[in-house]
């Protein structure tokens, strides 16, 4: 009897000392890019040797704690982490007091991230409220080689003297408009959060919108859903610049990445998809401007409307089949661009013909309308560009945010 009273009693306790089930979703996130030889206005990828990184960005929905993830995706070796600490930032960008945490790996305050994988920490105990902002310091004492980097952060990343510099903030030697190794941060949230990934390319990466304010149109997204309040939503942006959804271009492509990018990230129960602009132009465009030279450099198999459109389709499939909906988002005008061709246009409205009506996806955004010059509507408004014709800038990326139906994600 005692002795089933104490095996009663020690089950009890280890009920009680278990932790209850974190509900993870996804806050932030920036894709990883595959390593690239220099071309045309792209610099090659850089190296890193015995510094530390210290990069800057801005959750979208808020937790009881959070974890980092950790990509070494295009590394040739494993990547070794020597340190990594994490503190929240005011509005002036300088760190809250009390608020600097040690990351830790299984425990320990170094990791070893192997060739092609993914490192996930362990929880960092510091709650986190909607669009806080977040210093992530990593010292990476090795060659890092060509590194697994995201190229357009729209956010400058520190980068130290040699040595471990993680303890504290510490002036940088040097700065870079990339983001290394750090993929995502997932935050323990309220129950009922879920997470909206963005498919897409450089108009989502934010060319053209301000470095450093989260002015892209994803963030003015977050922030119209984090002041909505209700439901809790994460948005993870997983643009990448020079993306394709065919074929690789900067990034593998659209559909190569997309278990990666969407599905294995957590909390995903829905998915804007705003791709395509890169296939097209590259397939039916001239040999004119930067763009022209990524011809000869780039896999350039000849594509159709119809040869996207199936791709859209597959994407759709791969979706649902994980229960996540797709709102498929129209193509942005791009008349004149250097490379905009009449066989160009044609396949753009063919492809947005079918996203409009075609019945395929959950719900339709309809951002080619938004960005649209009415008296030209190939072509983007003229102060509703960067001055290329075709990425936008704030004001374009802001008015985006605020065509898109809040009722899509609930109350």
């Amino acid at each position: 009897m005692v002795r089933g009273i104490a095996l009663a009693l020690t089950t009890t306790a280890l009920v009680m000392a278990t932790p209850a089930e974190a509900k993870w979703i996804t806050s932030w996130s920036a894709a990883p890019v595959n390593p690239i030889a220099a071309f045309g206005p792209f610099p090659a990828t850089p190296s890193y040797n015995n510094r530390t990184f210290r990069q800057t960005l801005r959750l979208s929905a808020g937790g009881a704690a959070f974890r980092l993830r950790i990509s070494n995706a295009y590394g040739a070796e494993p990547l070794e982490i020597g340190a990594a600490r994490v503190a929240l930032l005011d509005d002036a960008g300088k760190e809250v007091a009390g608020s600097s945490r040690i990351v830790r790996f299984a425990g320990s305050a170094k990791a070893l991230v192997e060739k092609g994988a993914l490192l996930v920490s362990d929880t960092v105990a510091l709650p986190v409220a909607p669009l806080a902002r977040l210093s992530v310091s990593l010292y990476l004492p090795g060659d890092t080689g060509p590194c697994t980097c995201h190229q357009t952060a729209m956010e400058e990343m520190d980068i130290s003297a040699p040595g471990d510099h993680s303890a504290a903030p510490f002036v940088a030697e040097s700065k870079s408009a990339n983001r290394i190794g750090l993929a995502a941060v997932e935050v323990d949230a309220p129950k009922g959060a879920q997470t909206v990934v963005v498919l897409g390319d450089s108009i989502s990466d934010g060319v053209g919108s301000t470095s450093g304010k989260n002015r892209r149109w994803p963030d003015f997204l977050a922030e119209r859903l984090a002041k909505r309040g209700g439901t809790p939503w994460g948005v993870a942006n997983q643009g990448i610049s020079g993306n394709r959804v065919l074929q690789d271009g900067l990034g593998v492509s659209a559909l190569a990445r997309f278990d990666r990018d969407v599905i294995a990230m957590p909390g995903v129960s829905a998915m804007i998809l705003f791709e395509g602009i890169n296939d097209i132009n590259l397939a039916f465009g001239t040999s004119a401007g930067p763009l022209g030279a990524a011809k000869g450099l780039l896999p350039m198999r000849k594509i159709s409307a119809d040869d996207m459109i199936a791709a859209y389709r597959q994407i759709i499939v791969r979706a649902h089949a994980q229960g996540i909906r797709v709102f498929g988002a129209t193509i942005a005008p791009y008349k004149g661009l250097a490379t905009w061709s009449a066989e160009g246009e044609a396949a753009r409205q063919k492809v947005n013909a079918f996203i409009r009506t075609g019945g395929a996806f959950d719900a339709v955004l309809d951002f080619d309308k938004v960005f649209a010059d009415p008296a030209d509507p190939a072509a983007i408004r003229a102060n509703y560009h960067m001055g290329d014709h075709l990425h936008g800038n704030d004001a374009s990326y802001k008015a985006v945010a605020e065509s898109i139906d809040l009722s899509l994600f609930g109350k």
